[in-house]
This record gives structure tokens, C-alpha cells and sequence, in this order.
């Protein structure tokens, strides 16, 4: 057993958070390390003075670089001189929502984070994460790189970024400046009610418990404030604690009166002429099983679509709100409705509102499907799949041109020519395309299946 005094309390709390989820090891034997009730260490006349100093120098190496940490990579080891505190995060297999605050949750657990912006780049949802010092993200790097945020998904790809400082202009769900509480959250959004209160215990349980055959591997805080870890699947980050608030996304947001957890979201902005219950259908059914949709009677620019749960809620307003489609830049957020009500026996609704919730055309309904595993952001190429062997690349290419899309691309997949891969003239194109092509009769008893890619062509 040994003492050891830091430079700072921040020092010693990015120690002994960096060291909980990777336990060490000093010659094969597992060192474990927390808090001592000492405030400060008396090193006078010690008898194992030279044992403590040695101790110390090698501590002092491990910080300053000059000594890589053992079982970790050479390179990683070190931190440079002039290294950046700003992370690159790529998140892949992204089958539960990341929001911002799930960010900031496990990352704060390194050092104080500053600064955080998200975006989609490639097909990839990922962040820039500043820290105030270089040694936080040096160490969140080491200890959270190719660790699973959720069990079997969510998993962090993380780099140093080139950038060395991040410049923020709005504090909403997409960026945020922890320093800054008077930015605007631009794009016309109501403003967020500063400063939420990371770490608070959550008032609800999980909304991902159970779904999908997923277990959430992060602890979520009950009613009652305590964190209960959930199972840990490998490679799955230990019960960090995040909050239902952080997971759900939801920040404070006057008059919204979004419920966390809720699975039917409100979506604005529509275009009135063009829009349609069964291509809200289609389009949300991309990021889940889409049971209700109601455009409102008197304002038919807006709709409410209710999810199958509310993971699959967030996942599509996560991906879609902010999109382009007939024209107009669609909005989502989470509604107040816990349900979509039907019209009663009699009720002039105009076709309206509709009940999709045993449609065959649900894409997860089966739990474990390949389907959780290719959910990606709207993009301008599509992935076509289910394709008749007498279709050829003319029949293909003709069916999108008529549907009004200019084709830039088209390749058939090698090994399966069942599959292709159609690039468009742009995302918004594609999110319409999809929408009138997917379960398109392509004949042969066979029905286009269209999806968003990650792939280029």
C-alpha cells in the first residue's frame, strides 16, 4: 500500500478517473487506486525514502512522456510537445443515438472539457471534443479508443485533431461552448436554458432498456439517484452514470414540452402540398418501425409520427431533423403526445392520419436483424437491394430519372448482383427517391428495398 500527493486535486481526480474503467498493472500485480482521507503527505525522515522517490520519478516520467505506459503502444504512451487538446471522435456502428450530453458525460471523466461540436462527415456521425489541458485528452484518448459507449455498438474511434483551439458560434444539441452560456443557439431554435445541470440524477429509467437485444453498458441513474450499472458486454464502458436527460438529448427547451422517453415526435417545417402519411412512413421507417402518423388537420405542415420505442424516436430525429426534403428544411423534436390518437368512427380526418403499426414493410422487427447494423444519415448515395436478375442498369437508372432524380452514378455490387449502389444529385433527392421508390414492384415478385449508404461510388 502507498500514498501518493498530486500537483493538484484536478490531477488527482483525472488519475483516478483514467485508472477505474483500465486497471493498472506494476509488475504483473494489479494496483488499485482512490481517494485517501490525508490531505497532504509528510515525507520527513522516512525509512523507505529512496523507495518513494523512485516511485515518484517514475510517475513524474509516465506524465511528462519521457516513459510509455506499459501494455500500451509506444507511440501512445507519450504525449508530444505541442500536442493538441482537441479530440477527433468517429462514432461507428451507431445504433443508439449520441447526443452532445452523452459526449460531455464521458468525457468530463478525464479533465474539464470546454468545448464540443457535432457532425456528420463521410457517413460518420462524429465530434470535436476541446479539453483544457493536452494530458485530459492524451488520457481520455488512451483509455476510451475502440471502447463500446453501449454493448455490441457505439464504438469510439478517437485521434488527435490538427486544430488546437475550436470556435463555437452556437450552444444548441449540434455545439456547445461550456464557457460560453451567452451564445446564441442560431438556426432560429429556441434558446436552451442554461446551464444543465451534467451529472444530476435522472428522473426516469432507461429508455434503451431491452431494445433491440442491446443492453445499455453504461450505468443510468433511477428515480431514487442510484446508479445502476447495467450488464457489461466486452469491451463496453464501465458504469459511468450518464443521466436519462444527457442519453435522451433532451435539454431544457421552453414550450417544447418534449417528454424524455417519449416515442412519438413532432415534425415541423413540412411542405403541405407534397408530404404524406406513408412518406413519413417510409422515410422515418429507415431509423425504425413507424406504427402512427397524424399530419394536423389545420396546419398541415406539421405531423406527429410515434416509433416503435423511444431509442428508434431519437435515432430519426437525431438523423432526419435539419434535412431538406420537398423543398423545405424538416425539423423533429420530441412531442408531448405519448400517443397518436385515432379519429373516431365518423371523424372527417381526410386521410390524414394513419395506423402503420402491422405493416410488413417494418425493417426491425425482427430482434438481432443485419438491418440494426446499416443504419446510416441521409446521403446522396442509396443502397438498393432485393433486385430481379432480368433488371438491368438502364431499367435502374430510368426508374430514378423518372421519378425526377438525375443518376451521377451506378454500380452493381460484384459478388451479389442482387445489391447496387445508385449516387444522386444530391442528399435531398435521395431522401425523396427513397421515399417513392423503396417497395417499388420491380416484378418477378420482387420489391425494391432502398436504404441510405455509407459507401461513395
Amino acid at each position: 500500500m502507498a500514498f501518493l500527493e498530486m500537483a493538484s486535486e484536478e490531477a488527482a481526480v483525472t488519475m483516478v478517473n483514467y485508472y477505474t474503467p483500465v486497471t493498472p498493472h506494476l509488475r504483473s500485480q494489479p494496483v488499485f487506486i482512490q481517494y485517501s482521507n490525508h490531505r497532504e503527505l509528510k515525507t520527513d525522515n522516512l525509512p523507505n525514502q529512496a523507495r518513494a522517490q523512485a516511485a515518484l520519478q517514475a510517475v513524474s516520467a509516465v506524465q511528462s512522456g519521457s516513459l510509455a505506459l506499459p501494455g500500451a503502444p509506444a507511440n501512445e504512451g507519450t504525449i508530444l510537445p505541442g500536442q493538441s487538446p482537441v479530440l477527433r471522435i468517429i462514432i461507428e456502428n451507431l445504433f443508439y443515438p449520441v447526443t452532445l450530453e452523452v459526449l460531455h458525460q464521458i468525457f468530463s471523466k478525464f479533465g474539464t472539457v470546454l468545448k464540443i461540436i457535432t457532425f456528420t462527415k463521410n457517413n460518420q456521425f462524429q465530434a470535436l471534443l476541446q479539453y483544457a489541458d493536452p494530458l485530459n485528452a492524451h488520457y481520455a484518448k488512451m483509455a476510451l479508443d475502440g471502447q463500446n459507449i453501449y454493448n455490441a455498438c457505439c464504438t469510439l474511434r478517437i485521434d488527435f485533431s490538427k486544430l488546437t483551439s475550436l470556435n463555437v458560434k452556437y450552444n444548441n444539441d449540434k455545439s456547445r461552448d461550456f464557457t460560453r452560456l451567452d451564445l446564441p443557439t442560431g438556426d432560429g431554435q429556441p434558446s436552451l436554458e442554461p446551464p444543465m445541470a451534467f451529472g444530476a440524477p435522472g428522473i426516469i429509467s432507461s429508455p434503451y432498456a431491452g431494445a433491440a437485444g442491446f443492453a445499455p453498458a453504461i450505468g443510468f441513474p433511477q428515480a431514487t439517484g442510484l446508479s445502476v450499472p447495467a450488464g457489461l458486454g466486452p469491451g463496453a464502458l464501465g458504469p459511468l452514470a450518464i443521466t436519462s436527460s444527457a442519453v435522451t438529448g433532451r435539454m431544457a427547451i421552453p414550450g417544447a414540452g418534449g417528454i424524455p422517453g417519449n416515442s412519438v415526435l413532432l415534425v415541423t417545417n413540412l411542405n403541405p402540398d407534397l408530404i404524406t402519411p406513408h412518406g413519413l412512413f417510409i422515410l422515418f421507417g429507415v431509423y425504425g418501425d413507424v406504427h402512427r402518423v397524424k399530419i394536423m388537420f389545420n396546419k398541415k405542415e406539421n405531423a406527429l409520427v410515434q416509433m416503435a420505442d423511444a431509442n428508434q424516436a431519437q435515432l430519426a430525429m437525431n438523423h432526419l431533423s435539419g434535412q431538406r426534403l420537398y423543398g423545405k428544411v424538416l425539423r423533429a423534436t420530441l412531442s408531448k403526445h405519448q400517443a397518436v390518437q385515432l379519429p373516431r368512427e365518423g371523424q372527417e380526418d381526410q386521410g390524414l392520419t394513419k395506423d402503420f403499426s402491422n405493416s410488413p414493410l417494418h425493417r426491425f422487427k425482427k430482434p438481432g436483424s443485419k438491418n440494426f447494423q446499416n443504419i446510416f444519415p441521409p446521403s446522396a448515395t442509396l443502397h438498393l437491394s432485393n433486385i430481379p436478375p432480368s433488371v438491368t442498369v438502364d431499367d435502374l437508372k430510368n426508374l430514378f430519372t423518372d421519378a425526377g432524380c438525375s443518376v451521377k452514378a451506378f454500380k452493381f455490387f460484384q459478388k451479389d448482383r442482387k445489391m447496387a449502389l445508385i449516387q444522386l444529385g444530391s442528399v435531398e433527392e435521395a431522401i425523396q427517391a427513397l421515399i417513392e421508390l423503396h417497395n417499388h414492384d420491380l416484378g418477378e415478385n420482387h420489391h425494391l428495398r432502398v436504404s441510405f449508404s455509407k459507401s461513395t461510388i
